[in-house]
């Protein structure tokens, strides 16, 4: 049987980066890994997950929920830290 575990291996998203989608798109993990993979794969994928990611971090903050929005933060980090052309307005991985 096929675990996240194994579906995290086959994409390039990490297991929190696919929990930080699955929140914005409110669905499984599992769903959400299949996904992401997808999305980063296409035109300004990386920036769109980038969004995502941000509009959890700006609705945590609009719930006054500060330690998720943290968590985000980092995951935010992390996620920038590999994948350095979701920034915008770097070359045309900017939205």
């Amino acid at each position: 049987m096929i675990t996240l575990d194994d579906i995290e291996d086959m994409t390039i998203l990490t297991r929190e980066e696919i929990a930080a989608v699955a929140e914005h798109e409110h669905l499984p993990e599992l769903d959400a890994a299949v996904l992401g993979d997808y999305v980063m794969h296409a035109h300004h994928g990386p920036a769109r997950v980038q969004t995502m990611i941000c509009e959890d971090i700006r609705d945590a903050l609009h719930r006054r929920d500060k330690d998720e929005a943290k968590r985000l933060f980092v995951v935010l980090r992390h996620f920038m830290a590999g994948h350095p052309d979701a920034a915008r307005g770097s070359g045309d991985g900017g939205t």
